[in-house]
């Protein structure tokens, strides 16, 4: 079974766990940034109901910036 590809807009936010999984330069920060203001807007959930994860402390930083970024940028 071939996955479909991945659109940020348009893929369904479905309740439970999401792995997002690529290669280097692929934009999965923005896209968990992107899932993560659908969440807010779309879902109904609250920033302490939404748990992100990643494999290090320089990573994370990363992600916590572009997800201010864009909740500051929606706002």
């Amino acid at each position: 079974m071939t996955p479909e590809p991945f659109q940020l807009g348009s893929t369904p936010l479905e309740p439970g766990v999401t792995l997002l999984e690529a290669s280097a330069g692929t934009g999965k920060t923005f896209a968990i940034a992107g899932l993560y203001l659908r969440m807010l807007l779309e879902s109904g959930f609250e920033v302490p109901q939404i748990l992100v994860v990643t494999f290090t402390e320089a990573a994370t930083a990363e992600l916590r910036g572009r997800i201010r970024d864009r909740l500051s940028e929606a706002r």
